[in-house]
């Protein structure tokens, strides 16, 4: 079967493609460094990038980490960046938030051990929310409650608000279960707000997210757009900075860039063309590029 199956070009194109992706990443040699996060006061907002999607969210008093992913191989590809911190100087954590179930975003292993961990420092294990019919890949690893939530329903918890919104990508695990839901969050609190995009394409959807929930800080995706049909499911720097200002966010932090080689664009790419972006918007002022493990606050 294997054999039949490569005799099809466009399958024979796509395998070298790839095959030129673990080729890199293995010569590649792994750069970053690791920084303990701060720790801030509970009507702070606290963002620590712990590379690629993953982020530690300080709001409202609550450690939340959303698509945390502390692994240095997704099987064949190196992780090419350190994570910024640590997964055993996170503090004990209340919410773990999963956009979708890509296993760049949903790692089981970072999952379980930031179960084990907070277990051990507080003795009752964090919650997680996912999308519908995500339950499944996550029940089993701990957590003392596992939310799934569809497009524009929320989850409250402790004077803060979890709102799962669309986004143009999908949510499959594997092949056959295209079932699975898929999106990014909104987190609210009495001061402040934060918009996670998860993975996505540009879409319509920006504006109505930024309407409805006016949020104030948007983390935002920038990698793995070339080829151009790669565009169909995530954003460029171009395309970012249009759903930015769709938004009509006061800042645009970048994401999904640089940590693992997922695309063919140069490494460095996304971020130089992102400052040409911001520069031709005239926002360069509102783009924070955050470098791995170091906390930055946000008033």
């Amino acid at each position: 079967m294997l054999k039949l199956t490569l005799k099809n070009p466009a399958l024979r194109k796509r395998a070298r493609q790839f095959g030129r992706l673990v080729h890199h990443s293995v010569v590649t040699p792994r750069t970053g460094s690791v920084h303990k996060p701060k720790l801030v006061d509970e009507d702070e907002l606290g963002v620590t990038f712990i590379g690629h999607s993953s982020f530690f969210v300080q709001i409202g008093g609550q450690n939340v980490v959303i698509d945390p992913n502390f692994a240095r191989w997704l099987f064949v590809l190196k992780r090419l960046r350190e994570p910024g911190i640590r997964l055993r100087d996170l503090p004990p954590i209340d919410l773990i938030l999963v956009t979708h179930a890509h296993f760049d975003h949903l790692h089981r292993p970072s999952l379980r051990g930031i179960v084990r961990q907070t277990m051990r420092r507080r003795g009752k294990p964090p919650i997680i929310v996912v999308p519908h019919h995500v339950f499944d890949l996550v029940a089993d690893l701990g957590f003392s409650d596992v939310v799934e939530l569809n497009w524009w329903n929320s989850y409250r918890h402790a004077g803060l608000t979890v709102t799962h919104v669309p986004s143009r990508h999908w949510g499959a695990r594997v092949l056959k279960d295209s079932h699975r839901g898929y999106g990014g969050y909104v987190l609210r609190d009495k001061k402040h707000s934060l918009y996670h995009a998860g993975d996505t394409a540009y879409f319509s959807g920006f504006r109505e997210i930024g309407r409805r929930l006016s949020p104030e800080l948007a983390l935002l995706p920038i990698g793995a757009y070339n080829p151009p049909s790669f565009r169909n499911v995530h954003t460029s720097p171009a395309d970012a900075t249009r759903a930015f200002l769709d938004l009509n966010s006061r800042w645009m932090v970048p994401m999904h860039y640089g940590t693992f080689r997922l695309s063919h664009e140069p490494m460095e790419e996304p971020l130089q063309l992102l400052d040409q972006e911001a520069k031709s918007n005239g926002i360069e002022d509102r783009v924070m590029v955050l470098q791995e493990g170091v906390t930055r606050l946000f008033q």
